[in-house]
């Protein structure tokens, strides 16, 4: 298993950034793909952003072209890098580390876009 720690969350104006950081510790060798998801409140958690250990990315569509996610595998970090904020981004965003019979997530981090 994964130990994951999210920060970097807060609040910002429209059309500002942010860069959410996800470090994990634990059995981090056996990680296959990182992510972020988030959950608006009375919404479902949705998928954002997800990179595999070889360094695959794939995003959700509505954030292409304003969010990237990448790696720091000395430290064990992930980022998401989020540009051109909207209203309709703020959530609370969550790290997940997939691996061979584990998913685990973060405690979440609280992103707010103001109008």
């Amino acid at each position: 298993q994964v130990q994951l720690v999210e920060s970097g969350g807060g609040l910002v104006q429209a059309g500002g950034s942010l860069r959410l950081s996800c470090a994990a510790s634990g059995s981090i060798f056996s990680i296959n793909v990182m992510g972020w998801y988030r959950q608006a409140p009375g919404r479902q958690r949705e998928f954002v952003a997800a990179i595999t250990s070889g360094s695959g990315t794939n995003y959700a569509d509505s954030v292409k072209g304003r969010f990237t996610i990448s790696r720091v595998t000395a430290k064990n970090t992930v980022y998401l890098q989020m540009n051109s904020l909207k209203p309709e981004d703020t959530a609370v965003y969550y790290c997940n580390a997939r691996g061979s019979g584990y998913n685990d997530w973060g405690q979440g981090t609280q992103v707010t876009v103001s109008s």
